[in-house]
């Protein structure tokens, strides 16, 4: 098992004074049968009114903070001490369903409806008929999922360009696969909607990256950030995870925060706030591996 420590820190500067705030934090990882979180601390200033932890609908961990003192920043910092190992993938009948059988299964079982509501609609993704045309060549007939979704990951690193300054939360999912540039999420949004698309249940988690620093380069502390990828429900096996935006399957470089219909639903970090007027934000994050 491989272990690392996770910081996040969120900083928030306000242009005037803030007199009350409630936020909502998706920065404590799920302890998984392949992850095991083995210290984890939340310290917020200014010193919250209250400050807990509740699982969500998708049972993640979320914390719920209450800011009533009268504040103009606020910092947000998560630790994180976790445990990584291999994890299992589809072998036998499991990895060669196809996925027009999958999308069957899916449709005609009443009993899976903590699968089946990952193949509707959520705020962020919807299937379209352009999702589903990029998706095919990916998705011959009778082709197996597990061998359409690793085709499908490599065809998305391969077509798609990482560019932070391309999109935003706002950009709609059209014009990230007309423009076919973006971050993470977005690469995690079109595979999502586009497995959707094909009558799949598909699911977007977001957590963390281990990221080597460039050759000759020395690791600079702060410097990584949250990722995001997906995950496709395989019949016979269970959700499958692939990682678009490098064309891997995540093993013991992942740290798994949660998941959800989109990204709307594992927000590291939402809020609504009185007071404070327009605001600028920094994000620092720091995957170190432990050994």
């Amino acid at each position: 098992m491989r272990m690392f420590s996770v910081n996040h820190s969120t900083s928030y500067e306000y242009e005037s004074p803030v007199v009350h705030a409630h936020h909502i934090a998706h920065l404590a990882p799920r302890p998984l049968q392949f992850q095991r979180v083995s210290g984890y601390s939340l310290d917020v200033t200014p010193e919250p009114a209250s400050l807990y932890e509740e699982h969500d609908y998708f049972g993640n961990r979320a914390h719920f903070i209450e800011i009533l003192s009268e504040h103009d920043a606020l910092v947000v910092t998560a630790k994180t001490y976790i445990g990584l190992r291999e994890r299992d993938t589809p072998e036998g009948l499991a990895a060669r369903v196809s996925w027009e059988d999958a999308a069957e299964r899916l449709a005609a079982d009443r009993g899976l409806v903590e699968v089946s509501e990952y193949r509707f609609d959520s705020p962020l993704v919807r299937a379209h008929s352009l999702l589903a045309a990029y998706a095919a060549p990916s998705f011959a007939p009778k082709r197996s999922l597990f061998e359409s979704v690793l085709a499908f990951n490599r065809q998305i690193f391969d077509e798609f360009t990482y560019d932070p300054r391309a999109t935003d939360i706002s950009t709609p999912l059209a014009q990230v696969l007309r423009d076919k540039r973006g971050v993470c999420q977005d690469f995690a949004h079109v595979a999502v909607g586009a497995l959707r698309s094909l009558g799949l249940a598909a699911r977007y988690v977001s957590g963390y990256l281990e990221t080597d620093p460039p050759l000759d380069r020395p690791r600079l502390v702060g410097s990584d950030a949250s990722h995001a990828w997906a995950s496709v429900y395989i019949p016979g096996f269970g959700w499958f995870d692939f990682d678009p935006t490098n064309a891997i399957v995540p093993a013991t470089r992942h740290v798994t925060v949660g998941w959800g219909r989109d990204f709307s639903d594992v927000s590291p970090l939402t809020g609504v706030v009185l007071g404070g007027g327009a605001h600028s934000i920094a994000v620092s994050v720091d995957v170190e591996a432990l050994g």
